[in-house]
Formats: structure tokens, sequence, C-alpha cells
């Protein structure tokens, strides 16, 4: 008790600090290293809650990094799409623009949301896709402009979102790289954005993306938001860390999930979690993890966390936060007190021996969520 109480205290005089920030790739924005992320803004949450996140975590904790994608609030519909970026519109009006690093998405190739563009026809990321994903985005947003563009998931087939190896009879022909940077410049060219990058994306995508960029002129993409956390840490550390190190291609991480859609921070623990928790609302997740050794890893580092005086979701965070290569980690909540403890945990500290425990867990359970 008197461990947890310490920590607390020293929490408190850090928040009088704000969260340092990072310059991603070779761009010139620079973002705090927790960002805020909205997908649930427009469904578990209202407009109303969201601007109040967004007041928590800009005027309180000092973050100016919010993300936002075209499809969003998740799980994506029809009847709820955009209300995510109408939230962040609202709390824009009389806030100076020029203060908040404001990231969003333009859809992968997908016949599931062929709602999502004008005319019905299934997204791609083809010059005029971007285009009209841009300008529907910015009209949403209220503002002319956002600073980063990422490709949300890759146009050609790649695994995905728990999908095991590549499968090469799934290859399909995609829309060129070249051509995908050219529609990129276009929306840049014209004002409506400063910089990009690529989400959930694999070694060969970004070395493909920075090639094209570098031999043809265009632009050159900055970072990537793909899922990391201590249950889903080999997808990234097996070759994009090598890939996007500054010797290399220098695209600076976004680490989103880093709880792992919430398992990591214990609410699944029990065999009845709460019906409005996240993974009830997307088929198949809640399979996964209950069909998997998920729930053995997210026992052990719970229990780690116990010992250090620490939540589930403090020891996660925190481990995500100090990981080198990591520019900033994408933190979502569904309530202000739940946003204020993802914050505070950058603040928690983590010595070697937690580091050394959290690595022999991470020995015995390596991708546990994939059955």
């Amino acid at each position: 008790m008197l461990s947890i109480l310490l920590w607390r205290t020293s929490c408190v005089a850090a928040l009088q600090q704000p969260i340092p920030r990072a310059r991603l790739g070779q761009s010139e924005l620079v973002v705090s290293e927790v960002c805020l992320g909205t997908m649930t803004w427009g469904k578990q949450n209202t407009i109303d809650e969201g601007v109040a996140q967004l007041n928590q975590a800009v005027d309180e904790f000092g973050l100016n990094f919010i993300d936002t994608a075209e499809m969003y609030p998740v799980p994506t519909e029809a009847a709820t799409q955009g209300e995510t970026d109408r939230t962040i519109a609202k709390w824009l009006e009389g806030r100076n623009r020029e203060e908040v690093v404001l990231a969003t998405k333009v859809c992968g190739a997908s016949s599931r949301i062929d709602w999502v563009r004008s005319d019905g026809r299934t997204p791609r990321v083809t010059p005029a896709d971007i285009e009209e994903s841009v300008d529907a985005s910015l009209e949403r947003l209220g503002t002319d402009y956002v600073d980063l563009l990422q490709i949300h998931w890759p146009d050609r087939y790649v695994p995905l979102f728990g999908s095991d190896s590549y499968d090469p009879s799934n290859e399909r022909e995609a829309v060129p790289f070249d051509e995908q940077l050219r529609g990129l410049a276009k929306v840049i060219e014209a004002g409506k954005v400063r910089y990009v990058g690529v989400s959930n994306e694999t070694p060969y995508g970004v070395c493909k993306f920075v090639e094209h960029a570098e031999r043809e002129g265009l632009p050159r993409i900055c970072s990537i938001q793909n899922s990391y956390s201590l249950i889903v840490r080999s997808d990234f550390e097996n070759g994009l860390t090598e890939v996007c190190s500054p010797r290399h291609c220098d695209v600076s991480l976004l680490a989103y999930s880093p709880l792992a859609g919430g398992i990591l921070s214990g609410k699944y623990a029990s065999d009845d979690p709460p019906q409005n928790a996240r993974l009830n609302l997307f088929p198949g997740f809640m399979d996964r993890y209950l069909n998997s050794r998920a729930r053995e890893a997210v026992d052990e580092y719970a229990a780690l966390a116990n010992q250090y005086g620490l939540s589930p979701a403090q020891l996660a965070l925190k481990w995500c936060y100090a990981r080198p290569h990591v520019s900033s980690t994408i933190i979502g909540a569904t309530s202000l007190g739940q946003l204020r403890e993802n914050v505070e945990a950058y603040h928690v500290d983590l010595p070697d021996s937690a580091l050394s425990a959290i690595n022999q867990v991470y020995k015995r359970f390596r991708d546990p969520s994939k059955v």
C-alpha cells in the first residue's frame, strides 16, 4: 500500500510537467509521446464525452497529438461513420488549430465498407479515393488541413488484424506504390495535408514506399501506425524495428492498441466481462482471446504488475511508452478516469528487474493471441 501511495504522489508531481515530445521521421511534426485515440467517439462515447476527453488531454496533460480516421467510430457502420470527426470539429471551435497535430487515415481496400465512398465503390488507395477521402474528412473536421494522413491498411493483400501467415493464394492486383504516392503528393501540393504515413504495414511495404519516394521525388512516409503491445510484439520487432530505424528508412512508430483492445487492463479476467467491453463489440475478437494462450499471458503480466504495486494497465502502458523505437503511443478511453490512469502511467518507474521479468514472460508467450 505504501508503494502505491508513493507512486501516486510522484505521478501528481510529474504531471506538472508536459509529456515529452518526439519528431516523426524526417518531417517537421513534433508530437507528444502520448497520442489521444478517438475511435470510440460517436458509438461508445457521446460527442460531449469526446470533447471532455480532448479538453482533459490537451489542457491538463499537455498532449498535442490527436488521431482519427475517416471510418471512425468503430465498429464502423454507415449510420455513425464520421461522428468521431464531428466530435473533434466541435472541440476545435475557438481553439488555436496550429497548436494541435491532427492525424487521420484514408481507408485501404475493402469491399465491406463500400458506403464510405460517395458512389458506393469499393474503397481503394487511388489518387481519386485519397482526394475524396481528404476533402470529406476536412469538411467533417471543420479545418482546412490535416498534419498527417495515413493509409489505414494496405491496398494490396497482407495478413491483417490477427491473421497469421502470408498466403500467396490471396494475392490480388493492387494500386502501385508510386501511384499511391502521387495521390498523396496531390493533396500535399493542394495544402490539404502536411505529411503522410502508413498503418498496419509490413517491412516490404515500408521499404517500397520509401524506395519510390526517394527515387521519384515523391512524398516520404514519416510514420507507421501498427499494433504493438506486450502480447503483440514480434510482428514489429522481427523486421520493422530494423527497417524503420533512423539508420535505414527512418519511419517513426505510432503504437496503437497498447492494451491489446483492453485485454491487458485485466477487464476480461472473469468469465463474464462487461457486455459493452470493446472485444464484445467486434465479432471474432473475443473468440481469438478466449481460444488462444493470450489469457495465460495476460494473467502472468497482471501478477507481475501486482508485484510492483501497479495495475495491469499501468505496467502494459509504461512498457510501451518506454520502448526506444516507439515515438508515440496511441491511447483510447471511454471515461475521464480511464484517460487519467492511462496518461499517468507514463510517469511510472519501471525498474530493470521488471523489464527482465517481462521479457521472461514474453519468451514463453510469443504471439499468444494467434491460435
